[in-house]
């Protein structure tokens, strides 16, 4: 199909004016998505001492592989978003999109997983600046600090791993609930927020990583020995090395959230590229310079201290190394809670919007796939809040990010390899923008190289990592089935085969949510296009692949033992 049209408003109409149908609506152009994706550089605090205390020396090396796997991922992904104009919710909805002819099943699990490696970032992130701000403002012995319930042991899953109840999870309750406050009044407010505190943020996270350089306190001893820590480059230490790009891929990679909100930017076809590469661009800057600061500056054993790997003492390293005293110390505090609320905006908007499509598109519950009357989807960001809060009982965050990440490697795999499945099956479809074809095919082989990472390192982080994350990604397969077969009678909405491209068919006005014959409770996508009805083409090649990634992951369960 190609466009025959050469004006976007044409090609990709805007919502009506009247929000009551339920629908997102055309609001922002890539800068607001690229303000809204802002928050991803931020997240290198989140485990930058943990990859060091872990990893050793050898950290900085971690972070840059990494961000640079994530550079040429992104190529796939900006393809694939183009070519569902009138989709939200990231990647994992238009890679959803190849797996469908092959298994109903396949795609759901990537949609699932997508939501479920995004959504902890809330619980996370307000977990942490609750801290900082614990930290800044009473001593370490104060009883707000120290009085805390258990609710429920989890030591069976990771030692000292438990629920408990205390005065962090209540100021993170409320971080969260300021966040959803912001959220709720649709898109284009929010990139308007995050544009402030974005410049707020990422200004101070440039000046920590660029001042230690000018004043020479990087020093070359703290990168000596540069190899795994107490293990060297033999096989423990190459496990140890795969554990931390394996835990720095959930931060790394993340800027693909820039994708998640294509049927809301006004020209999709163009600002869709725009959003991911220039998200790419800052976060190849932070996310190399900082950790390499950090290190050079603070060397490994403070960068590896207690304070630092659990959040607390961010802050205090930050004001040494820049220099300055209390008022110095006092603003970072705040730069620091403002990058992670930062970061809890960026996902609350992206992972919601997961939960919306996914709705929408037939593959979760019904009551996600509606939209406020500002065009935000409040019930899906309901969820979000609501699942975040349980984990905000967790006694230990990295174990919370290490299963996380689980689901996080298995969307990717298989949304890498929908690249190359939607140029074999749907190369029929209009792609605004088309992705080296050398760059698909890595991005096909970096697949298999997450799966490798995934049995490899996941179990660095806790015993039960692996595992854990393995049961959080099967879960949708019983909620699928329920809304499948039972709510919608075996068939998918007409809206899950709704391209974009102009042309007769469903997949526009009042039908486009509706489904065949049943009633998904998701309101009508916006904008015309014809439906790209499910095409065969690969063969058995899916199914190799699947069977290659759970081989891939085997194998690396053999090299970590």
């Amino acid at each position: 199909m190609t466009d025959t049209s050469n004006t976007p408003a044409a090609r990709h109409p805007a919502a009506p004016a009247d929000h009551g149908t339920g629908e997102l609506t055309r609001s922002i152009t890539w800068t607001g998505a690229f303000w809204v994706a802002s928050g991803v550089p931020a997240l290198v605090l989140f485990s930058v001492g943990s990859i060091a205390s872990t990893v050793g020396t050898v950290s900085v090396l971690v972070w840059t592989v990494s961000v640079l796997l994530g550079l040429i991922q992104s190529f796939t992904y900006a393809e694939i978003a183009g070519m569902y104009p009138n989709k939200s919710g990231g990647a994992s909805v238009y890679g959803a999109m190849a797996w469908v002819p092959y298994s109903k099943f396949v795609a759901p699990v990537s949609v699932w997983c997508n939501w479920l490696a995004w959504s902890p970032v809330l619980a996370i992130g307000s977990g942490l600046g609750a801290g900082y701000l614990l930290t800044a403002l009473f001593p370490a012995d104060a009883a707000i600090n120290t009085w805390s319930v258990q609710l429920v042991d989890l030591g069976a899953l990771k030692e000292g791993l438990a629920l408990r109840f205390n005065a962090q999870f209540l100021i993170a309750a409320a971080l969260l609930l300021l966040v959803f406050a912001l959220q709720h009044h649709g898109i284009l407010r929010a990139a308007r927020v995050q544009t402030v505190v974005g410049l707020a943020v990422l200004i101070p996270l440039l000046v920590v990583g660029v001042v230690p350089l000018l004043t020479g306190d990087v020093a070359t001893r703290n990168f000596l020995p540069f190899e795994p820590i107490n293990a060297g480059w033999h096989l423990p230490g190459w496990t140890l090395f795969a554990g931390g790009l394996f835990l720095a891929a959930w931060s790394a990679y993340a800027f693909e959230t820039s994708v998640c909100y294509t049927s809301e930017l006004k020209d999709p076809g163009r600002d869709t590229v725009k959003a991911i590469f220039s998200s790419g661009l800052v976060c190849l800057v932070i996310f190399v310079l900082v950790p390499f600061t950090f290190q050079g500056a603070l060397g490994l054993d403070r960068l590896a201290s207690a304070p630092i790997v659990d959040g607390t003492g961010v802050a205090a390293a930050m004001v040494e190394m820049v220099g300055g005293g209390a008022l110095i110390g006092n603003l970072l505090v705040v730069m620091l809670v403002l990058a992670l609320l930062l970061s809890i905006m960026t996902t609350m908007a992206g992972s919601s919007r997961t939960l919306y499509q996914g709705s929408v598109d037939g593959w979760l519950p019904r009551y996600l796939g509606r939209a406020n009357r500002h065009g935000a989807p409040a019930r899906a960001m309901w969820t979000d809040l609501s699942f975040n809060l349980l984990l905000l009982l967790m006694s230990d965050y990295v174990f919370v990010l290490a299963a996380s990440t689980v689901c996080y490697m298995i969307f990717n795999f298989l949304n890498l390899n929908a690249g190359w499945l939607h140029r074999v099956d749907n190369a029929h479809l209009h792609r605004p923008w088309r992705a080296p074809t050398a760059l698909i095919a890595i991005g096909g082989v970096l697949a298999f190289f997450n799966a490798l990472l995934l049995g490899w390192g996941a179990n660095v982080w806790g015993g039960g990592a692996l595992l854990t994350g393995l049961v959080f990604a099967a879960l949708v397969i019983p909620v699928f089935a329920f809304r499948h077969y039972v709510r919608d009678g075996g068939k998918f909405p007409d809206s899950l085969y709704a391209t974009g491209d102009p042309g007769s068919g469903a997949g526009s006005g009042s039908d486009s949510g509706a489904g065949s014959g049943s009633d998904s409770g998701a309101g009508p996508v916006s904008g015309s296009g014809a439906v790209a009805s499910p095409v065969r083409r690969a063969g058995a090649r899916p199914y190799l692949v699947l069977a290659g990634g759970v081989l891939m992951v085997i194998i690396g369960q053999l090299l970590a033992h």
